[in-house]
């Protein structure tokens, strides 16, 4: 953190010095400009600006879009960029993203508009993608360099990005290799040009040579400062996931609304109970609603008490912790089979604080519609009026509070206020249930639940069920009915593969299904190589993502096999080979994790209402918001507001939410983060680099923040 701080110190002062600022903070006078915290995004309706608006979408940063291809957008000229407020000088914009390092016609104004307005306010631009060349500091890649795939490389972050807005990375930048018939990343790799002050923060070894090219890079002139990146990417390419984060914070100096960090969760479900097995020769799951006649014998998969030491170890070496989902008459039922023994139980009782528990109904019991189980797929019964016949409240209550009862019993630590139903039942399920039961809002008020769980794969976005708020999990191909391995494999060949294959058909009923197979895998080794890196590039995405929403796998993943662990090592250990020690992975229960989300939505919504004003003069940072929103914020380490430090560190820097009564919040940057100054313009200094020609201007919308879900 030293070594961070200090280089980052450094590099504040140089960038003083070249851009002609006076040392030490600014002074809040007259002179001193307002530069409002809001990005300026100006796209061509490619993947690399909208992958930084994604970003910028996901952290809850405020931005203007401006979209090129459009042909009512505004001109971006000096009053669009600049005005006065109170008497004082207004940057409207805190940064500047271009498609690549000049979009515009030949002569453009808007460029030379632009470039003023950078060097009068010392506003920073992101070339998003652009071809390297002299006019962004590099030489062209066929002096020496490269043009071409890189997929699969490992780049780079140098010693200069780790000492900067990089060095949340440990630094390797892995490029994604996910087909071996689909190009992924193209790039431009060259070193920078005679004479030019460019220093590069990613870089990955030029084919052929003993070089490095530049990926990512700064480049000063003129009184500006450009990133300027040489790859293509999309906002779910994992390079650029790694690298969103040090662009933001790039381009923002570290001040701007809005917080991100890396988020993952693993709620382990029916923890205390058995589930089925999937059977390799009927392809279903005897003891399932849809494996009907009653073929097959039920053939369960329980943990075991050494299963429980295995995964307490797995957690105190990853210093990670699951959520155990449970439901209590699985070990009623074990105990009644076994004159009252259930070895499982007495370890997971005794070892109950190593885990967080969450309440999972206590027979795990379908608590929507009555169904009728003799059809495939089920349907829901009905009343002799048509209407759909529904689970009692009575049953609903009784289910929950039952099962609270017994975990308080066993002293599991519960937090009463959290709810998983079984299967999320009781929500809405299409097509067999278009509507929640209208018992299930009822019982979980009589319980006092105001967390319940719902599948993200079905109903991703935060709602209120009664007194209770949704919080949507993510449901890990690692299926619940296989403790195998090759039960897994079994089971993904027919899903994925077509029915000449021996499949389902269901890719074929289905082709927007992107996992579908070519051929069936291996069920000895097609685990290993196939499902797991998948399943781990899924989650791990996710992780990358700025999302707090939970995932979750069950007991049955691990027992017997512990077919779990290897993606869940895969998130982990891939994570702890990519990032610093100041960027761990935020590990939340379920109700911290609604909150996050309730938060994120109630600011996006005062986002949209154009409710939101973030300015910064000087070494202030102010920010308003409306009555009884919840304010996000990244700054430097070592701000305060008041006489209190802000924030916690995350990353290099520090971010939270402060609470707002609707009067404006205020923010003491730390001396190091010298403010932008205005600064006179010399002829020479507002003359933009020669433009090229791209493509035809087009249109301004006002983007609000959305997540990214």
């Amino acid at each position: 953190m030293k070594r961070t701080i200090r280089t980052t110190a450094l590099t504040v002062g140089a960038l003083i010095a070249a851009l002609g600022l006076g040392a030490g903070p600014a002074e809040a006078d007259a002179t001193t400009p307002r530069i409002d915290l809001r990005v300026l995004v100006v796209s061509d309706g490619g993947p690399a600006t909208d992958a930084i608006a994604a970003e910028l979408d996901a952290a809850g940063t405020p931005y203007t879009k401006v979209d090129l291809t459009r042909s009512d957008r505004p001109a971006i000229d000096a009053g669009f960029l600049a005005d006065t407020v109170d008497g004082r000088p207004r940057a409207r914009f805190q940064a500047v993203v271009l498609p690549d390092d000049n979009p515009f016609t030949a002569g453009s104004a808007e460029m030379t508009a632009l470039a003023a307005y950078e060097q009068t306010y010392a506003i920073p631009q992101v070339d998003a993608y652009t071809y390297a060349r002299p006019q962004a500091g590099l030489q062209v890649p066929t002096s020496g360099g490269y043009s071409g795939s890189i997929d699969g490389v490992q780049a780079q972050v140098t010693a200069a990005g780790r000492g900067g807005a990089f060095g949340y990375l440990d630094g390797p930048v892995p490029f994604e290799d996910n087909s071996p018939t689909v190009g992924e990343s193209y790039a431009y790799l060259s070193t920078p040009a005679a004479g030019a002050d460019f220093t590069p923060y990613v870089q990955a070894p030029i084919p052929g040579t003993t070089r490095q090219g530049s990926l990512v890079g700064e480049y000063r002139h003129d009184g500006r400062r450009e990133l300027v990146v040489t790859f293509v990417y999309n906002q779910y390419q994992q390079q650029f996931r790694l690298l969103s984060r040090g662009i933001v914070e790039w381009m923002t100096g570290g001040v701007h609304p809005g917080a991100s960090r890396n988020y993952f969760a693993v709620h382990v479900d029916d923890v205390f109970a058995a589930d089925d097995r999937w059977d390799t020769t009927l392809n279903c799951t005897p003891g399932d609603v849809d494996c009907t006649g009653g073929a097959g014998t039920p053939s369960p998969i329980r943990m075991t008490p050494a299963d429980v030491d295995h995964a307490t170890a797995w957690q105190n070496s990853h210093h990670f912790t699951l959520d155990l989902v449970y439901n209590g008459a699985g070990s009623a039922d074990q105990r009644a089979d076994n004159d009252g023994v259930d070895q499982l139980a007495d370890k997971l009782i005794t070892d109950r604080n190593q885990f967080r528990w969450v309440n999972h109904t206590y027979t795990h019991a379908f608590l929507g519609c009555e169904q009728n189980v003799t059809v495939v797929p089920w349907t829901c019964i009905t009343n002799a009026d048509g209407s759909t016949k529904w689970v009692s409240r009575a049953t609903i209550d009784n289910e929950i509070a039952t099962n609270r009862v017994w975990g308080q019993v066993a002293g599991l630590p519960l937090d009463n206020t959290e709810l998983v139903t079984g299967e999320h039942s009781g929500l809405r399920i299409l097509p067999q249930q278009p509507a929640d039961n209208p018992g299930l809002a009822l019982g979980l008020a009589d319980n006092n639940v105001t967390w319940l769980a719902s599948d993200n794969s079905r109903d991703p976005q935060q709602r209120q069920v009664g007194p209770a708020t949704t919080v949507a999990r993510y449901p890990m191909n690692v299926f619940y009915n296989a403790g195998r391995t090759a039960e897994q494999v079994d089971e993904y060949n027919w899903l994925y593969t077509g029915r000449a294959q021996g499949g389902s058909g269901i890719c074929e009923d289905n082709p927007a299904t992107t996992t579908c197979l070519s051929a069936p895998l291996d069920t000895g080794t097609g685990y290993t190589d196939y499902i797991v890196p998948l399943e781990t590039r899924i989650a791990l995405g996710h992780v990358l993502s700025n999302d707090p929403k939970p995932h979750f796998i069950h007991q049955s993943n691990l027992a017997e096999d512990r077919i779990a662990y290897p993606v869940l090592d895969g998130v982990l250990d891939g994570y702890d080979a990519l990032f610093a020690d100041n960027t761990p992975v935020v590990n939340l229960r379920m109700k911290d994790i609604g909150v996050e989300l309730q938060r994120r939505a109630a600011w996006k919504t005062a986002v949209q209402a154009g409710q939101i004003t973030a300015y910064r003069i000087g070494d202030t940072v102010t920010v308003q918001g409306p009555n009884g929103t919840a304010v996000p914020a990244t700054l430097p380490a070592g701000t305060t507001r008041g006489t209190t430090a802000f924030g916690t560190a995350y990353a290099g820097a520090v971010s939270g939410w402060t609470a707002s009564a609707g009067s404006a919040l205020t923010f003491t940057l730390p001396s190091s983060a010298t403010a932008p100054s205005a600064t006179a313009r010399t002829t020479a200094a507002a003359t933009a680099p020669a433009p090229h020609t791209r493509i035809p201007a087009g249109v301004t919308e006002q983007v609000p923040y959305t997540p990214d879900n």
